[in-house]
């Protein structure tokens, strides 16, 4: 079934490996990106693509969020992926921990995927299985927290974590469906040439995860493979 589908941070790695999955399966995409330099590959995809419609955004910033409501405050969408994120400077260890850069990754990871959900809901009111998912991510689970350090995005991942929990409570009237999803380690520019999986297998594993997903799995913890993880 075609399916209306925003996603944020396509400009590169995971998100835009989502907008070719999707766009491949007959899909219909709004998707977003932070600059037009790192965004080449989805621009030109979009003059190749009429199923395919873009607009910058910087999900830290409010401002671009409420610019972008009143672009696509009209849109019908079935699903919304929230995959925009920042890791932030990597290595900090305890004593030398960036606030401004952790503030950064805070408004990026935890507060712009929020607004985005809370910008966009009543533009889902229309589907007959609304999904709303969050690219979280492994190390944001508390009890797999076995190695320390990682302040910054570790923090980021667990409050959005709280953040999907209740929104799963809080829209399960309007017969939304919350999921929070982690991709695995994934061979992009963040996850690095040692990652273990491509970003094909896990783009096919979380479209399948947002596919199969129901209010009975509303507020789950799902890995890209369907297996739960704990929070």
């Amino acid at each position: 079934m075609e399916r209306n589908v925003l996603v944020t941070g396509a400009g590169r790695g995971i998100g835009l490996a989502l907008v070719k999955h999707l766009l491949a399966n007959g899909h219909r995409v709004w998707a977003t990106y932070r600059r037009p330099e790192s965004a080449t590959e989805l621009l030109t995809l979009e003059d190749q693509n009429p199923l395919l419609s873009t607009a910058q955004l910087d999900v830290a910033e409010p401002s671009s969020i409420s610019v972008l409501k009143e672009k696509w405050k009209h849109l019908s969408l079935d699903w919304i992926i929230n995959n925009a994120g920042y890791y932030g400077p990597k290595g900090m260890a305890f004593g030398e921990v960036d606030v401004a850069e952790w503030q950064k990754v805070f408004a990026t990871n935890t507060i712009g995927p929020y607004l985005i959900a809370e910008a966009f809901v009543d533009c889902l009111e229309d589907s007959d299985a609304p999904k709303l998912a969050f690219l979280s991510s492994k190390v944001g689970s508390i009890e797999d927290n076995q190695s320390g350090g990682g302040y910054l995005y570790r923090s980021s991942k667990t409050a959005l974590n709280q953040v999907i929990k209740s929104l799963s409570i809080d829209l399960r009237h309007k017969g939304i469906s919350v999921v929070a999803l982690h991709p695995g380690w994934v061979k992009t520019a963040m996850g690095g040439p040692n990652a273990l999986i491509s970003v094909d297998v896990s783009v096919e594993g979380l479209l399948s995860v947002i596919e199969l997903l129901d209010l009975s799995k509303s507020g789950a913890f799902i890995n890209y493979d369907g297996s739960q993880i704990p929070w």
